[in-house]
């Protein structure tokens, strides 16, 4: 699509494709983070916790929440940097079999200092299929303007 900051409309929202969480998923995470803490590796712990099964890591999901979004290829060739997460939220457990997808919706842009790029801020939430929230956060990127 490569939206330029020109193209950014403030509330237009857009959705992602679906994935489902699996356990393979949350062991690839962390064997690539290192992070093997129980309730990511033990399912018989996790429900001792609470749970019903191993649940992801935060940072797995809001990592997922950056990919299902770069699939709807809205910068795809317009983007210069992520300059952040924001108010990010854990609301509720991850749990393998969960089926999730993204809404973002654009809440704010401005020109950067020197007016040759624009930085945009997107209100970015990952949804379990039966829509609740599982993560709610603000990313702010650098993308560029019209030629």
């Amino acid at each position: 699509m490569n939206l330029t900051y020109e193209d950014v409309e403030i509330g237009k929202r857009y959705a992602t494709d679906s994935h489902e969480i699996t356990v393979a998923d949350i062991a690839d995470f962390c064997r690539l983070t290192r992070d093997h803490h129980p309730l990511h590796t033990d399912d018989a712990y996790a429900r001792r916790k609470g749970f019903s099964g191993i649940i992801a890591h935060g940072l797995y999901g809001l990592s997922l929440m950056e990919g299902l979004k770069t699939e709807l290829r809205l910068y795809e060739e317009t983007s210069i940097a992520s300059l952040g997460w924001d108010k990010v939220k854990f609301l509720k457990p991850i749990v393998a079999g969960d089926v999730v997808h993204v809404e973002m919706d654009f809440t704010a842009k401005r020109e950067t200092s020197k007016g040759t790029a624009g930085v945009i801020t997107e209100a970015v939430r990952l949804i379990r299929a039966d829509g609740t929230v599982v993560i709610d956060a603000e990313h702010v990127s650098l993308i560029q303007k019209a030629a």
